[in-house]
């Protein structure tokens, strides 16, 4: 099959994978967007949201939907680093014996990944980097493929603790569930009040999965959209030559390479679902938000002005 006739059929997947989503989430049409963006590009996402936003419903749905093997780990204050990787055992015959943990799975839901201490939040960074673990010395490679879908509330929630750099730029994006419309909202109630239960059917496969991510990689990128998409990163750092007036009077400090590569890996899955065979400016630009703004750290003045991340980055295209 040629790549263009594979991008072509990615399309009509993808709108089947938007109508089998829409059985069970009412809106959330960016959210959802952008965790299947993330997941074709086989990065992570981090879901930000007040409790009650079908954050975790979101995550349950994408999984079925795409036919992968679900696990999902609630974090508390009190989980350990092998709640999560799993532990070395006696057996009866007094060897030790590797009892797998929960990351051993194509979807990990991080249920409200804010509320365990650093030290268990920093148990996923292996896995969510090299797709390894390595417990007790001993390495152990995860199933592909493999992403980290994670849900946090607002920081500003009681007994949470802020995720470290290190662990937010491993996310692709970061994603803002908002309330849902007054229309959306009846629409909820009525679903989810009566005895009808929504089933979703799966649309795709691991190895459909792997495919298609492969297919985004082969896409070509013209040099200026390279160029603009590092462009604009280096325009979030207040110490560039490139900083806005605006960014270096409310930025702290700007995002990394990392972002630069996650917004051409973004841009190219974000033309392949719209059906263009390479992306544009514009589709860096659809993306650079949630890429964007957990990356660049904002000053007090920003928040003494009310100043958003999000009208930041635009204030940037």
């Amino acid at each position: 099959m040629s790549d263009v006739t594979a991008v072509n059929n990615l399309v009509v997947k993808y709108k089947e994978l938007q109508k089998e989503i829409g059985k069970v989430i009412i809106g959330q049409e960016e959210a959802v967007n952008f965790t299947l963006l993330s997941v074709f590009c086989g990065g992570h996402s981090l879901l930000i949201g007040v409790p009650g936003l079908a954050k975790t419903l979101l995550v349950n749905t994408i999984s079925n939907v795409l036919g992968l093997d679900f696990k999902r780990i609630q974090f508390t204050p009190d989980l350990m680093p092998s709640d999560i990787l799993g532990s070395e055992i006696l057996d009866e015959n007094r060897k030790f014996k590797f009892i797998k943990g929960p990351i051993f799975s194509n979807i990990i839901l991080a249920d409200e990944i804010n509320r365990t201490p650093p030290k268990t939040q920093a148990a996923l960074l292996e896995a969510m980097q090299e797709r390894s673990v390595t417990v007790a010395g001993h390495h152990y490679k995860l199933d592909l493929p493999f992403f980290v879908l994670a849900t946090q509330n607002p920081i500003e929630q009681e007994g949470t603790y802020p995720l470290p750099e290190a662990q937010l730029d491993r996310f692709m994006f970061s994603i803002n569930l908002e309330y849902p419309s007054f229309e959306e909202e009846v629409q909820v109630v009525k679903n989810t009040t009566s005895e009808v239960q929504q089933t979703v059917s799966s649309v795709f496969s691991a190895q459909g999965i792997i495919n298609t991510q492969k297919l985004i990689r082969k896409i070509p990128v013209t040099d200026n959209v390279i160029e603009y998409a590092v462009g604009l990163v280096a325009k979030t750092r207040p110490n560039s030559d490139k900083a806005t007036e605006l960014i270096k009077k409310y930025i702290d400090w700007g995002a990394g390479p990392r972002a630069s590569q996650n917004l051409i890996l973004a841009a190219k899955a974000n033309a392949a679902i719209n059906g263009k065979y390479s992306p544009d400016i514009e589709d860096v630009q659809a993306v650079a938000v949630p890429i964007l703004s957990h990356r660049i750290v904002k000053n007090y003045k920003a928040e003494a002005e009310g100043i958003t991340v999000k009208q930041i980055i635009e204030s940037l295209f």
